[in-house]
Parts: C-alpha cells; sequence; structure tokens
C-alpha cells in the first residue's frame, strides 16, 4: 500500500495546523506536496494543500484569519468582517454567527493560538482529525481529506474498519464512515473541531435541526426562498452550467437555475424499464420552457450496475457503495465537462429531506394520535406491512443504545425482509455470507464500543432522516472526488444548512405523508416548476440496470473475487464470495449484499495504483 499515494495524486486537499511550533515536521511534509500555503499570524503554517487561489476566500483582521472554501458567495470583505467579529469578541465561537453565510463550505479560523475547522450540517463537508507526536509534543491536525491526513502522520490501516464497512446495507451511526486508520476520528455534521496550540482538540455542537412545528405553507415559501438561494450562490457569474433533469427534486434545482442568468444545458438519462418515466416528465418540463438545450441519454448509452469495477482508479478517501454504478452515475457528469461546463447540479439530497421517513409517526403518535393513526393505515396499504410488524416496532421503546446491540447480537442472522415496516432505528445491518468469523466478530467488538452513543436526532423519524442525509451526501461527496479530475464541480444544493433548516421546520405530519408524494417541493416550487411537472407523483427506478448489469459485468465481479484483499486480510472467504458471484441474483432481496463488499474491495486495490501527478503549481499566501 503506498503511502504518499493521495499527497501526491489528490487535485484538491488542506490541511489545518495548530499555531506551535510543534507542528513543524508535519507541515514539512505537508508543504513538500502542497501548492499552496496560507500562515497563521505568527509566520507558522496554518493551511497547507493544493487548491485554485480562487477556491480559497481568506479574510484577515489583526491576528485573526478567516478562510472559506467549496460553494457559497462569501467575499474576501465579508470574511474579513468575520475576522473582526472573532477579533473583537475573542472566542472562535463567535464566527458560528458571523458566518451564517448561504452554500456548503469549509470554514477555518486562527485566532489567539487556536484554529476552528468546520464542516457542514451533514456529511458532505466532511472534516477529519487526529492527534500524534511528531516530536516531543502532541499535536491535533485535521484535514478535509482522510487518506491524506493518514498519509501525513503515518496512520497505519484499521482492518477492523473495513469489517464493519461490510455491513449491508450499511454500518450504522456513528460508525458510518469513519476513517479506515487507526487513530483518526471524523468530525459529526454540525460540530466544529478547535486545534489549541498544545492539549488536546475539542469537538463542540454548532448546528442541531430545528423544531418541526412551521405550516406547510409558510414553510414552502422558506423552502423555495432557500433552495434559490442555494442554487444562486453557485451559477452566480458563471456563463454555463449543466444540470440533471430526472426526478422531481433535480427538476426543481433545474428550473431554479435557469431563472439566473448562466446558460444552463439540461441532461436525462433514459432507463431500460419501460416503466421509468423521467424522459417524459423532462420533456414536458423542457417543452414549457422553451427553448432550453436538453440532451436526452438513450438508454443503450447508459452504463448498467456493476461495469467497469474491475478497473476503476479512483482515489476515494473512503469506500463508497456508489463504486457499483460509478460509470452509470459518471456518464452524465463526463459529458457535461466536455461541454464545457465547470458545475453540475444534482437532485441528489432531495428524497431524505422531502420525503422524510414514516418513523416520524412515533413522535406523532404522542401527539396527534388520530392523524398517527390514519397515516399508519395509509403506510400499511401502500407497502403491505403486517399490522403485527407495524404494532411491533410502533411500541418498541427501546434506546438507540439497545437498538445498536440487537445490530451486534444479529449480525450474522438473514436479512430483514423487504415488506418489513420503516418505522425502528434504521434497517438493521447485516454482514454477508462471505464475511469471516473473524470479520463479524471486529464488525461486533466495534458495533459495542461506545456505550454511551446517543442517537443523531430527537427520535426515531429525525434521528432516521439525518442519518440518511449523512450516508447519501457522502454518496455527492464521492462523486466529488471522481469528477475532480475532469475540472467540474458536482454540486448537491439540497444539503446546504438553510435548505435543510426550512424543510425539517415544518411539521412532519404534513411534510411526511402516504396520501401525497412529496407535498412540500410540490408547493414550494409554485411558479418555479412549470406547472405541466410540478405535479408529478412518480420517481424512477433502476432495479433493472441492476439485474441485467450483474449478468452483463459478471466476468468483472468474478475478476474482483481473484486475489480478493478482503480475503488476505481474512475477512472474505473467497470461495463463498465467488460462488454467490455466480448466481442468479434478485436486486431487491440479494445483489445489493455485495455492493459494500464490491466498494471495499474496489477501494483497497485503489490503495495500491502508481499515484498520477497533480496539477498545480507551489504557491504560498
Amino acid at each position: 500500500m503506498d503511502h504518499s499515494l493521495s499527497l501526491r495524486a489528490v487535485r484538491t486537499w488542506f490541511v489545518a495546523l495548530p499555531d506551535t511550533e510543534a507542528a513543524a515536521p508535519l507541515a514539512r511534509k505537508a508543504v513538500s506536496h502542497a501548492t499552496r500555503t496560507l500562515r497563521h499570524a505568527s509566520g507558522r503554517p496554518w493551511l497547507v494543500g493544493r487548491w485554485a487561489p480562487e477556491d480559497m476566500v481568506v479574510g484577515e483582521h489583526e491576528d485573526t484569519r478567516v478562510a472559506v472554501t467549496g460553494e457559497h458567495a462569501v467575499t474576501p470583505r465579508a470574511a474579513e468582517r468575520a475576522a473582526a467579529v472573532v477579533a473583537r469578541a475573542r472566542s472562535l465561537t463567535a464566527l458560528d454567527r458571523a458566518a451564517d453565510w448561504a452554500g456548503s463550505f469549509h470554514l477555518i479560523a486562527s485566532s489567539g493560538g487556536q484554529v476552528l475547522v468546520r464542516g457542514c450540517a451533514v456529511g458532505l463537508r466532511r472534516v477529519f482529525h487526529t492527534e500524534t507526536a511528531p516530536g516531543s509534543a502532541m499535536v491535533g491536525v485535521a484535514s478535509d481529506r482522510a487518506d491524506v491526513l493518514a498519509e501525513l502522520v503515518g496512520a497505519g490501516l484499521d482492518e477492523r474498519r473495513i469489517a464493519l464497512e461490510m455491513l449491508t446495507p450499511a454500518a450504522p451511526y456513528p460508525c458510518a464512515g469513519d476513517p479506515l486508520w487507526r487513530g483518526l476520528h471524523a468530525l459529526p455534521g454540525g460540530c466544529h473541531l478547535t486545534l489549541p496550540p498544545h492539549g488536546r482538540s475539542r469537538t463542540t455542537r454548532w448546528w442541531s435541526p430545528p423544531d418541526p412545528v412551521v405550516p406547510l405553507t409558510e414553510g414552502a415559501g422558506r423552502l423555495r426562498d432557500a433552495l434559490v438561494e442555494a442554487v444562486g450562490v453557485r451559477t452566480r457569474g458563471r456563463d454555463l452550467v449543466t444540470s440533471d433533469l430526472g426526478g422531481l427534486d433535480s427538476t426543481a434545482v433545474y428550473c431554479a437555475a435557469v431563472r439566473g442568468d448562466a446558460k444552463v444545458v439540461a441532461y436525462t438519462a433514459a432507463l431500460h424499464d419501460e416503466a421509468g418515466d423521467d424522459v417524459y416528465w423532462a420533456g414536458r418540463t423542457v417543452q414549457a420552457l422553451d427553448g432550453v438545450e436538453h440532451h436526452v441519454v438513450p438508454a443503450g448509452d447508459v452504463a448498467m450496475t456493476f461495469d467497469g469495477i474491475d478497473a476503476l482508479d479512483d482515489i476515494l478517501d473512503t469506500p463508497s457503495v456508489l463504486t457499483v454504478d460509478r460509470n452509470r452515475r459518471m456518464g452524465i457528469v463526463e459529458m457535461a465537462a466536455a461541454r464545457g461546463s465547470g458545475l453540475h447540479l444534482t437532485g441528489l439530497g432531495g428524497d431524505e429531506l422531502l420525503a422524510g421517513t414514516p418513523a416520524r409517526l412515533h413522535a406523532l403518535m404522542l401527539t396527534h394520535p388520530l392523524v398517527a393513526l390514519r397515516s399508519v393505515r395509509g403506510y400499511a396499504a401502500k407497502y403491505q406491512w403486517s399490522r403485527r410488524g407495524v404494532l411491533r416496532q410502533l411500541l418498541d421503546r427501546r434506546s438507540y443504545r439497545a437498538w445498536l446491540e440487537r445490530v451486534a447480537r444479529d449480525a450474522t442472522e438473514p436479512p430483514v425482509a423487504v415488506d418489513e415496516p420503516l418505522l425502528d432505528w434504521a434497517v438493521p445491518p447485516r454482514m454477508p455470507p462471505w464475511a469471516t468469523a473473524d470479520a463479524v466478530a471486529a464488525a461486533r467488538e466495534l458495533l459495542r464500543a461506545d456505550r454511551s452513543v446517543d442517537p443523531r436526532g430527537r427520535g426515531h423519524g429525525e434521528h432516521r432522516e439525518l442519518v440518511a442525509m449523512d450516508g447519501i451526501s457522502q454518496w455527492a461527496r464521492h462523486i466529488g472526488q471522481m469528477a475532480a479530475p475532469l475540472g467540474i464541480t458536482v454540486s448537491a444544493p439540497y444539503y446546504d444548512a438553510r435548505v435543510i433548516e426550512a424543510a425539517l421546520a415544518v411539521r412532519p405530519r404534513e411534510r411526511i405523508t402516504p396520501w401525497r408524494y412529496k407535498p412540500l417541493i410540490v408547493e414550494a416550487m409554485r411558479g418555479i416548476v412549470p406547472e405541466a411537472s410540478r405535479v408529478r407523483s412518480t420517481k424512477a427506478n433502476a432495479t433493472l440496470e441492476e439485474e441485467a448489469g450483474l449478468r452483463r459485468h459478471r466476468p468483472a465481479l468474478l475478476a474482483l473475487c481473484e486475489d480478493s484483499r478482503l480475503a488476505r486480510l481474512g475477512l472474505a472467504d473467497e470461495r463463498v464470495l465467488r460462488d454467490w458471484c455466480r448466481r442468479a441474483l434478485s436486486a431487491e432481496t440479494e445483489s445489493y449484499l455485495l455492493h459494500p463488499t464490491v466498494a471495499c474491495e474496489v477501494w483497497l486495490r485503489s490503495r495500491e495504483m502508481t499515484p498520477r501527478p497533480a496539477d498545480g503549481e507551489h504557491g504560498e499566501r
């Protein structure tokens, strides 16, 4: 495994260092691979990494520095004003109110010898951190990429964490998406990290979901304003942007974008399934808008699931289940980059935020029991849930910690049925049939490691929605890492904190219902999305792409089984895995079990690649 692969090959990354001479060895190593260095007021390195000069906005006031990088409209003057607020307050936490900006970004500040590093409300802008002793003193250090941080501090791979990544459908909160190197940690969404010059780093929460008390009509107006603003800060000043135009969520983003000055080119991928109606609805939208450029990608030109999985060379900092669909999802992004776009808009995030989860019924039963019972009947009929299963989950008041213990205990049980009600803390994940006894033991040990863990949100529903946003926002993050070599940013405006707040503030009984499809976005988009497509109530399904892709790309899947890296680590039984891959598998109940394992196998192989040189010239400020 190459111990400087990402430091040398990744196009964009940053490392934040505390204002202390003890960090000098880390700074020297980072600078040797970097193209940019920003300094503390003391002159010591503060931010080191690779980025284009225009991608990092910096403001200074006295000994305070504030830097912003990501998707935003923050000017140097605005960053300077925020730095002044922090300097006057003599507290980095003053940044929470001074930096209430639209967009999605990393925020890094240096003041009074301390450093603050902040991501976003969910998992899109991640922060990884560790404490190390490059000399005689302990030093805290943070980065936006886990692999870069691991290589910088010389952290070794933690095979136990890889075992946990094999859980299907995913590792549960708070384990999901953790870095796979010893001693590294992921900052939770909505928190910031403080690196003092001496002593241990501190984690503090800066964002929490709002109380869900706003009526639907008022909330729709707030969501409309927040989403239009989120799209606007991304498209403003650009001549050309591209956008997905498929489901209702991406249609809303696209229609918000065409209100601006940039030329917006739309792309719609057709599905092999004749029931997939994205092309039909996209056509209605384009016809109503008149004169827009729209490209339909024929189904035969769209890659299927498992396409090319034995030849992927993306350098991701964590395994991603998106790997199995990498070529299918990246096809349009590659077309957009070839068209000359530097920004591609997606509707990722809309499902979790706008459709929500029926698990909100737990809280609704206590406050509005008649409304809740009516919704229970609606969901049970819609998804064919059994009454016994619904009652069992609604009456289950065990803690999240107790639920995690059950997950650990039942890790090798068969997967839950597809018609199991969705009212629990999450779908209980399972280890796949090819997981070895060592892998199962490691996963159980990690699931039981934190006896004091609290759920991500208040109650089953809020927890489940936030965890889903954490998980899918990491898909968007991984797509961004895949797209970076193409010189294009893939943007998911639904994950902006202001957009999330506007949606989650709406009363759950109005936002989440079996009787209407995403009522909040339908109401919010009046006057923005053409009436011909605003009331769409269908969503395309790619199950056919999964099953056909498995048949077509079985040789590539079997190639991954040869000399399996997971088998080398003692985590997978290569024979069982190979036999499973040879079978005809149902997309609904079987082949999805392969996704996390394929993600881990491809990721482990990617760490053995010869690094490609990253672009850019060395520079300093």
